[in-house]
């Protein structure tokens, strides 16, 4: 497997040592142990760990959970927390700084590299998740380039098909000068058409765009445009068989 780098914050020597141990044998690559926030601070500027481990209680205090709010907002890093306290105080000060996991002492060597396994698989989604929003967001602002550019030279709207104007101001669709009322996916759908009017907008733009989330499929897109279609009072969607759905220009 592939070595995941971890640094742990622990000040109980013989707990450390049992950590490091234990997750070697794992197959981790361990490359520091601290003891307080400032060397725990100063190592994850240094040595870059994929994940860290934070005793709460360091020195007796709950010096661990002001070290996971830098860790959080600093460094955008995932942390479980290893600890002896229970009590609901504690916990519900754990809790604010949204922990990847949580291990009460003595630990458990198998159920630590379970919750470290979870705790990188948790991160890892949230950043593709995080990537893919970053994108929509750049195809979003094209899409809106797009349709300023084909606006009207004195009014923010884009004429489109046999009547239909687009209010680009407002976000809103015109027939003969009588709103359409559409919902929001049918509204976005028919914008991005008419930002590429003349080029197909496949299937997969469609759900990318339009639903912006997990367990859209083609049939959706299709149902989506068989209720708009019932909505315009000239058919101007056309089907490029297979493919997806064009304006013509």
């Amino acid at each position: 497997m592939n070595q995941k780098k971890i640094l742990i914050v622990e000040d109980d020597e013989i707990t450390a040592m049992n950590l490091q141990i234990s997750l070697q044998k794992h197959g981790y690559n361990i490359i520091g142990i601290c003891n307080n926030i400032a060397d725990a601070n100063s190592r994850i500027n240094a040595l870059s760990p994929e994940i860290v481990i934070i005793d709460i209680s360091l020195d007796e205090t709950c010096d661990g959970i002001e070290l996971a709010k830098e860790i959080r907002a600093r460094y955008k890093l995932p942390f479980i927390y290893l600890t002896s306290y229970t009590d609901n105080e504690t916990i519900e000060q754990a809790k604010l700084t949204h922990p990847y996991g949580y291990i009460v002492k003595p630990f458990d060597p198998n159920s630590l590299h379970a919750t470290i396994q979870m705790a990188l698989f948790k991160y890892d989604s949230e950043q593709t998740t995080n990537d893919e929003l970053s994108h929509l967001k750049v195809e979003k602002l094209n899409l809106e380039k797009l349709l300023y550019a084909k606006k009207d030279v004195n009014e923010p709207i884009v004429n489109f098909g046999q009547g239909y104007h687009l209010d680009i101001s407002i976000c809103e669709t015109f027939y003969k000068g009588e709103k359409i009322r559409l919902t929001k996916k049918e509204n976005a759908f028919l914008r991005l058409l008419v930002s590429q009017m003349g080029v197909v907008v496949s299937f997969e733009q469609a759900m990318k765009y339009v639903w912006e989330e997990n367990g859209a499929t083609e049939n959706s897109v299709r149902t989506l445009v068989w209720r708009l279609r019932n909505k315009l009072e000239i058919d101007i969607i056309k089907n490029a068989s297979g493919v997806g759905y064009y304006i013509e220009e």
